[in-house]
């Protein structure tokens, strides 16, 4: 029997548009495609509890879906490399083929692969296919690695636009034997005790099926509320594509396809799908910074805010993880994430600077935690997202901008439709108070049902001396 290729599936979930399983089926050799659960390699960038859940739904739909093609999805866990090392032996394969990841541990892991198996005779073959433009090739007209987003976006969008999106091979000739498979149930990939994702279900379709129709819906309505909408967290007016691009259920390619075509025939939505363009270009920045700066996943870009007299506070910490901030829109965002496994994109923001500038609390604590429990959790977006926040990041958000909340709310959410969803103890306030509810007169309080520190907390800082002291700190940093 001719000598099979193993196809490593990882970032990658997904038949459609896939460079590297195209090219393994063209070979016209047998495929054994495989998936590895590797929480060794990471570290700490290992998926987080809300990311496992996806996953574990998301390797339910690739496994159906190979198996519709003829084929099968081959789970081993372990350390990736030791994994290989033993299909190799068990099968003879002498190709493995994958598509690359260009987190930092995972750049390291395929070139100590490379290194060790390419003596062996054993070709390893990385294909692009997670972003749209190849970081290797993305640099200014010194040769170097971009720093500040628009000339990067421009630069992208001036040079060869991406390919259009491939079919699945129509073909593949699958390796008949049948190596021993981990049961996917075993991983434990899922909450039980408590099972905090019981609703997931209802809110979330992982898979490439799910990414496509996702997609559809969105090019169908709220796509053209983007410019305007996608900043108001009660409107339905975001793509929430972001958990199927970072499991490569669907293709960038596929997306930004899509979207052209969109406003080719609606040209009154170019505008908007323009802008949500330029928001794929921020996820390829993100990814662009972290490949050429890896040590930004616990270092700052900007080299002062290493001596930023961040705090310990860990009752803040706390308050802020639970929702119990005081300041409704920051909590109403902590709970969205909770129940939901997300979190609106402008309240990301107003909860990440309120932890870093309200509460001087490191940008790395938020990071971990919305590691471990967004959905769409995704290393290179979540550390460039965070360092943007705290103005430690390359082209930052000025460390003086800071955020208040009060007014963040009452600009974004108007009528208290997001708060009042989230919030339910605040529900009977009048929309003046509802983002202050401290302000209420006592009878306004009374009749709303709201004690403040019973049944919603008094606010944990005051916005204002917060400012000040999140100022100093920067003035202090500045002097050196």
């Amino acid at each position: 029997m001719t000598n099979p290729i193993i196809y490593w599936f990882r970032q990658d979930l997904r038949t459609r548009d896939l460079p590297g399983l195209i090219a393994a089926a063209a070979t016209g050799r047998p495929l054994l495609a495989c998936y590895i659960l590797d929480d060794i390699s990471p570290g700490d960038a290992r998926p987080g509890g809300a990311s496992r859940w996806w996953l574990h739904h998301s390797l339910q739909s690739l496994s159906a879906e190979l198996s519709a093609l003829g084929g099968r999805l081959l789970l081993r866990s372990g350390a990736a490399g030791d994994v290989l090392d033993r299909l190799l032996r068990e099968t003879g394969a002498t190709d493995i083929f994958c598509s690359r990841v260009y987190e930092p541990w995972a750049t390291h892991l395929e070139q100590s692969l490379h290194d060790k198996l390419a003596p062996r005779g054993v070709t390893f073959r990385r294909f692009a296919g997670s972003l749209l433009f190849d970081p290797d090739r993305v640099k200014n007209q010194s040769g170097a690695p971009f720093k500040v987003f628009t000339p990067f976006w421009r630069h992208c969008r001036a040079g060869q636009l991406p390919a259009a999106p491939r079919p699945r091979p129509a073909n593949i000739q699958w390796y008949p034997a049948s190596p021993g498979t981990e049961d996917l149930a075993e991983w434990g990939l899922l909450p039980t005790q408590p099972n905090w994702a019981s609703q997931w279900p209802q809110l979330w379709r992982p898979g490439a099926e799910g990414a496509h129709d996702r997609l559809r819906a969105f090019l169908a309505g709220p796509v053209s509320d983007y410019n305007d909408g996608r900043n108001h967290p009660a409107r339905d007016a975001t793509s929430r594509l972001s958990a199927h691009l970072h499991f490569g259920e669907i293709s960038p390619r596929a997306v930004w396809l899509a979207a052209c075509q969109h406003a080719y025939k609606q040209p009154a939505s170019a505008s908007q799908v323009d802008k949500f363009l330029s928001e794929l270009g921020w996820r390829e920045f993100s990814h662009h910074l972290l490949y050429h700066f890896p040590a930004l996943c616990s270092e700052p870009f900007r080299g002062e805010f290493s001596r930023f007299p961040w705090l310990g506070n860990a009752a803040a910490l706390r308050a802020w993880q639970q929702g119990r901030t005081g300041y409704p829109i920051v909590d109403a965002g902590m709970r969205e994430l909770w129940s939901t496994g997300y979190m609106h994109n402008r309240v990301r923001m107003v909860a990440a600077s309120f932890l870093t500038k309200h509460l001087l609390i490191h940008w790395r604590a938020g990071a971990r935690w919305f590691h471990d429990t967004l959905v769409d959790a995704d290393l290179a977006n979540n550390t460039c997202g965070w360092q943007w926040v705290a103005g430690s990041g390359a082209d930052a958000s000025p460390y003086f901008r800071i955020f208040n909340p009060v007014i963040q709310g009452e600009k974004f959410d108007a009528d208290g439709a997001y708060l009042r969803q989230w919030l339910p103890e605040l529900a009977q306030l009048p929309n003046r108070f509802l983002n202050k509810p401290w302000q209420a007169p006592a009878e306004v309080r009374l009749a709303a049902g709201i004690t403040l520190g019973e049944n919603y907390p008094h606010p944990v800082v005051d916005h204002g001396a917060a400012r000040e002291s999140a100022l100093a700190a920067y003035a202090q940093i500045r002097m050196h």
